[in-house]
């Protein structure tokens, strides 16, 4: 049994805790926050640990590995400490929304053999995962396009969007990283536009985008086209779509039922869809911990790694500088943003 601690038991760490203690193969070792209630709530109802510290977590003969689940300026922070008591690590992503502080940060852990896994978990839903396996074994020909989209039941607190570094390093971000996923190549140009639709006030306030749409290019020519909304009033919105030379494959929105009800007064009633990422994507977040156990248990690179994690914050500064500048960025230009003078 892998034993792992989650720091950071907010609503997303106590999902992973909640997951973890679940799963077959892995055992829930203890939480750590920052606010000792939280801790101690999660603590006492899953009946494990409450670490004091980070650095108690990291110490213990105990855990054999963590989750992060913090918030996300205090991510690059904890992957080099774990990595320097070797304890492996899934961490929620962003790495950081800086991306020298990332690009610092893998300077630092150079080398490691520590297992590093980042929270695209939209990787592991099923039913992505089968566009990207129909693709790749080569089910719908030769790849053309990639059609992802994503939006949001309704806008976040302002709060939270003031500190989540805009919407294309806090949303799309998973989108950039399903369009690698799905694309199998390298994107090397990017042409995003943004809007302020949603709440044109208070996009203006934060200097930020309620509405995105962002193309991107391979080498090869193959793209990858994501459209984003904060706000979609029929329910959270997930789709992804391959299309290649002999056919296409698709990832539907996911309802609680698929009985489609027709009567004489009205025509093609069917279930909403959910309104909740945690709900869309509960099978893949549990797919998820079983990935980094076996990551674990096998001493072997995760399936998502670091780097995918940095080139998905590079794609996320490619497209904020296109949508800011009106033209067609090169990835190699938003990747020199971080090198040292």
């Amino acid at each position: 049994m892998i034993r792992i601690a989650v720091l950071g038991v907010g609503r997303i760490g106590r999902m992973h805790a909640e997951n973890i203690a679940a799963h077959p193969r892995a055992t829930l070792a203890g939480v750590y926050d920052v606010i000792d209630a939280a801790a101690a709530d999660v603590s006492a109802r899953l009946s494990v640990p409450a670490f004091g510290s980070v650095e108690e977590v990291l110490a213990s003969p105990e855990v054999d590995a963590i989750l992060i689940a913090t918030s996300t300026p205090t991510h690059a922070d904890l992957i080099e400490k774990a990595v320097a008591a070797g304890k492996p690590m899934l961490c929620e992503k962003p790495i950081d929304l800086s991306l020298a502080r990332v690009d610092a940060c893998a300077r630092r852990i150079a080398g490691t053999a520590v297992p590093i896994m980042l929270g695209f978990v939209r990787r592991f839903d099923p039913s992505h995962r089968a566009v990207r396996d129909a693709v790749r074994a080569g089910r719908i020909g030769d790849l053309h396009q990639v059609v992802i989209t994503s939006r949001d039941p309704g806008l976040a607190p302002e709060g939270y969007l003031k500190v989540s570094g805009g919407i294309f390093r806090d949303m799309t971000i998973h989108d950039f990283d399903m369009a690698r996923f799905v694309l199998g190549e390298e994107v090397v140009a990017v042409q995003a536009t943004g809007s302020r639709l949603v709440d044109p006030a208070m996009m203006e306030r934060l200097g930020d985008y309620d509405t995105v749409s962002i193309t991107l290019t391979t080498a090869s020519g193959k793209q990858a086209v994501i459209t984003n909304s904060r706000q979609s009033v029929y329910g959270y919105d997930q789709r992804v779509e391959a299309l290649g030379t002999l056919g296409m494959a698709q990832s539907e929105n996911i309802r609680a039922h698929h009985m489609v009800l027709s009567t004489q007064a009205q025509t093609g009633e069917g279930a909403p869809l959910q309104n909740f990422f945690i709900d869309r994507y509960r099978e893949a977040f549990a797919a998820e911990i079983g990935a980094f156990v076996d990551a674990v248990e096998t001493g072997t690179a995760p399936e998502v790694g670091f780097e995918d994690g940095r080139q998905a914050l590079v794609l996320a500064e490619a497209a904020l500088r296109s949508a800011q500048v009106g033209r067609t960025v090169q990835v190699s230009e938003a990747a020199r943003q971080s090198e040292p003078a």
